[in-house]
């Protein structure tokens, strides 16, 4: 058992936090609406506390889950942030889809008091975190790294190093690039299937077998058809991430063409009101001219 602290109970970080206290673990949350902390508590057990400070304080790893960097920095540093609570040799993982520029200064401050950092951002959606089974990508030291993976691990299938510090939030800009494109072609595909008058059941339970296979094409060309998108990753937090990595591009030279447009197509599915939709709703702007 180890003694853990889980810092924002949004929608994936409720479940990955749950699966820490049926791991075993001795879990105390916070979240910054107290009457969620309070629900968690009810549903697995465990402690709430008022502050991220107060709720670090004694642990052995601190997993953080918020919205962006601004929202990172407000619950790590300050006198009421989690680092005012660890001690040293403590380590902070971050689960948050941030940048790599933020794991970066927090890892360095971090390094000042003694707590090891690992920036370590998921894939997988709110069925992953429901289902523990998300895949984790990660950025640290590998000593750090191996003692907090098999903790990570209560809420993962799959729990990777992939470097030093700010490689996980990389390859997490390395995923949403490619679901970006993914989607938007599978859109294409499936609109066109549609105006041709095919049995895209059928289309679609044929092709997954073969080369254009993804679990985009298993689990929403159906939804996509039925033009359903009320579930699922929002496009607000998809533009977030994809702004990410625009961003980082800019900075490393690399041309994300494709990856520019799907931004600005979800920038027109958020002004016809989609913002919550999943991001397969790119087929809305095919479909509804």
């Amino acid at each position: 058992m180890t003694k853990v602290a889980f810092i924002g109970l949004g929608v994936m970080g409720y479940h990955m936090a749950g699966h820490l206290k049926k791991g075993g673990h001795d879990v105390t949350v916070y979240n910054r609406t107290a009457a969620k902390g309070q629900k968690w508590v009810k549903k697995f057990g465990g402690k709430a506390k008022r502050t991220p400070r107060d709720a670090a304080k004694g642990a052995e790893i601190v997993f953080t889950c918020v919205g962006n960097d601004d929202d990172l920095r407000s619950v790590i540093l300050g006198p009421k942030g989690a680092f005012a609570g660890m001690s040293k040799g403590s380590i902070l993982v971050d689960n948050t889809t941030a940048s790599a520029e933020v794991a970066r200064e927090l890892a360095a401050i971090g390094k000042k008091q003694g707590v090891g950092f690992i920036d370590a951002p998921v894939s997988g959606g709110e069925a992953g975190a429901v289902n523990g089974v998300l895949t984790v990508m990660c950025g640290g030291a590998k000593a750090t790294f191996k003692k907090a993976e098999s903790v990570i691990d209560c809420y993962a299938q799959k729990v990777t190093l992939i470097g030093a510090t700010g490689s996980g939030q990389l390859t997490k800009m390395v995923n949403q690039i490619c679901i970006a494109g993914l989607v938007q072609g599978l859109s294409e595909g499936v609109n066109f299937g549609l105006k041709a008058g095919l049995d895209m059941e059928k289309v679609i339970d044929t092709i997954s077998k073969g080369a254009a296979g993804s679990w985009q094409m298993e689990n929403r060309a159906p939804t996509m058809c039925d033009g359903k998108f009320d579930f699922g990753f929002a496009v607000d937090w998809m533009r977030k991430d994809l702004g990410i990595a625009l961003e980082e591009a800019n900075q490393n030279g690399a041309r994300l063409p494709v990856a520019a447009l799907v931004d600005q197509f979800y920038a027109t599915v958020q002004a016809r009101g989609g913002k919550r939709w999943d991001t397969s709703s790119l087929i809305h702007l095919l479909m509804k001219d």
